[in-house]
C-alpha cells in the first residue's frame, strides 16, 4: 500500500493544490525566463535604460538584467519539477525583492503591485511546502529512506 492511498482526502486535496499553484507560478517564471533568452542584451538593454534618473548605476541595472532571464529559467524549471522546492522558492523570493526595490526606485507603481502579488504567491509555496506532496523532491526522498 503506498503512502499517498493513507492519506486522509483533505490531504490530498492539499497536495493537489499546492502542485497546481507550484506548477502555475513555475510555468510562468519559467517562461519569463524562457521568452527573454533568445536575445538577453536587448533585453538587459531596454531595462538598464529604464534606470536612468535612478540611483542603481547602468551596469548594475545592465548585470542584474543580463542575468534575470536565466535566474528566471532556472528557478521556474526548478518550480515546475519539484526538485529543490525550498531552494527554488528562497531564491525567487529573493529575485522578487532586487524586482521590487528597482520597480520602486522607477516609481513604477502598477508593475510593483503585480510583483508583490508574485511575491505573496512564493510566501505561500513556501508556508506550505509541507503540502508539497506530488514533485521529485518526494520521490527523491521517498527513494533514499
Amino acid at each position: 500500500m503506498s503512502r499517498e492511498s493513507t492519506l486522509p482526502a483533505a490531504a490530498k486535496e492539499r497536495r493537489a493544490a499546492y502542485a497546481i499553484l507550484r506548477l502555475s507560478l513555475g510555468v510562468n517564471i519559467l517562461l519569463h525566463g524562457l521568452v527573454r533568452l533568445p536575445h538577453p542584451q536587448a533585453f538587459a538593454r531596454t531595462i538598464a535604460s529604464q534606470f536612468a534618473g535612478t540611483p542603481v548605476p547602468e551596469f548594475a541595472a545592465l548585470g542584474f538584467s543580463l542575468a534575470l532571464p536565466f535566474l528566471e529559467s532556472g528557478i521556474g524549471l526548478l518550480l515546475v519539477l519539484g526538485w529543490q522546492t525550498r531552494w527554488a522558492l528562497r531564491a525567487g523570493s529573493l529575485v522578487m525583492v532586487a524586482l521590487v526595490a528597482g520597480t520602486a526606485l522607477r516609481s513604477d507603481w502598477h508593475t510593483l503591485g503585480v510583483q508583490v502579488v508574485y511575491s505573496i504567491f512564493y510566501y505561500l509555496l513556501h508556508r506550505d511546502i509541507s503540502d508539497n506532496g506530488y514533485a521529485l523532491d518526494v520521490s527523491r526522498r521517498r527513494k533514499a529512506v
